[in-house]
């Protein structure tokens, strides 16, 4: 059986998540914890850029947890950067045993999986999952640099720039992992790296009917069903195989790709990238599952398993996905975050200490911040 039940006793103690400049303006704008006004960082390139972002990421969760670094017993995570060097060179700099991943853009379930599994066994107190991807980034290495200018075609999706990050603990909170599904390595011949909703459609199909068979429930069991990164033409093509074998996918299931933007933003097909699933997941999700609004969410991140150097061999791409499953648990527990909007309506959102040192903010609105805890005027924010 590929899936794995959890034992009870492993909640969600929080999530946190950063998007960037084209994000933020998109429909869930109101949901991330931070939108990025420039992209670059202030970074020379944006491979550093990217580096940057996830540092951010591990860093506002934490805080928003109450936690210190050194309360973090493993980081599980990864990106798509060769070698996995953003989550590598994140966790050099934090000093944070290191689990490092890679399922393309599945590793968030994959690390939210094997975080729930650590602690579900008494092996750890608080483990992180964490994964960003940056579109710059990654349109140069699997694709073209920007300076080309290439044409896209009708089905391309478009990297995110953003990410997420979940603590996930023994403590319990009102929201608890119930089961994972570790999916299998599909291909079904798809070539074109410009198509990977279609690539990624038949993995996502097999690990839900998996999952379904495996905990004896049916899609409609479930308030929201949320894949990772198909887009508008992967989630149609996921949509008829599985009605094919039977099992209707209603409204309660979207794609994160779908999402993350609106019909206004030339985005082709929707958005992609591992950061896609991490950061909608810990904004829109999450917020819905605290609230009681969703009562049982199965998050299905999913990646195509390809590289440049695949792809230039002109083989075919490998797809997988993983699949986690959460319920909302009636609690009286007080939560651990204290969320603060900084500014005015429509402004960054900044939640820590750690962010806004890090973001050249003026020191008469970071002691008013400290003080008071009121609004202040970002000006310099990235």
């Amino acid at each position: 059986m590929q899936t794995i039940k959890f034992k009870n006793k492993t909640y969600l103690m929080e999530g946190y998540s950063i998007v960037g400049p084209l994000e933020g303006k998109g429909p869930l704008k109101d949901y991330f914890d931070y939108i990025l006004i420039d992209d670059t960082l202030k970074e020379k390139s944006f491979e550093k850029a990217e580096r940057k972002l996830l540092q951010k990421i591990v860093r506002g969760v934490i805080d928003k947890s109450g936690l210190n670094v050194g309360d973090i017993n493993f980081m599980f995570g990864g990106d798509l950067l060769n070698q996995i060097v953003s989550s590598s060179y994140t966790a050099r700099e934090l000093e944070l045993p290191f689990i490092g991943l890679y399922s393309a853009c599945a590793t968030m379930a994959e690390a939210l999986a094997l975080a729930g599994i650590f602690v579900d066994n008494n092996l750890c107190e608080y483990s992180l999952a964490t994964t960003c991807t940056h579109f710059s980034s990654a349109e140069r290495q699997y694709r073209f640099p920007l300076e080309l200018g290439n044409q896209r075609p009708p089905t391309a999706q478009w990297t995110i720039t953003g990410g997420g990050a979940t603590i996930v603990s023994n403590i319990p909170t009102n929201v608890r992992l119930v089961s994972v599904t570790f999916g299998k390595v599909i291909d079904f011949g798809v070539g074109d790296v410009n198509n990977m909703g279609a690539a990624m459609a038949p993995a996502a199909c097999d690990t839900i009917e998996e999952h379904l068979k495996n905990m004896g429930r049916k899609s409609n069991d479930y308030d929201f069903i949320a894949t990772g990164d198909l887009g508008k033409l992967g989630s149609e093509i996921l949509i008829d195989l599985m009605e094919n074998d039977g099992i209707i996918l209603g409204k309660n299931y979207q794609d994160c790709g779908c999402m993350m933007y609106d019909k206004t933003q030339r985005v082709f097909m929707g958005g992609s990238g591992a950061g896609c699933s991490a950061s909608i997941f810990n904004s829109y999700i999450l917020s819905k599952l605290k609230k009681g609004e969703f009562k049982r969410v199965l998050l299905v991140s999913t990646g195509a398993l390809m590289s440049t150097t695949t792809s230039q061999q002109g083989d075919t791409i490998p797809s997988i996905a993983h699949a986690v499953e959460f319920e909302y648990v009636p609690t009286n527990k007080k939560q651990h975050s204290t969320k603060v909007d900084f500014g005015k309506k429509g402004r960054t959102k900044i939640n820590n200490k750690s962010i806004l040192e890090n973001n050249n903010i003026n020191s008469k609105a970071l002691n008013k911040a400290k003080t008071k805890l009121s609004a202040a005027e970002v000006k310099n924010g990235n």
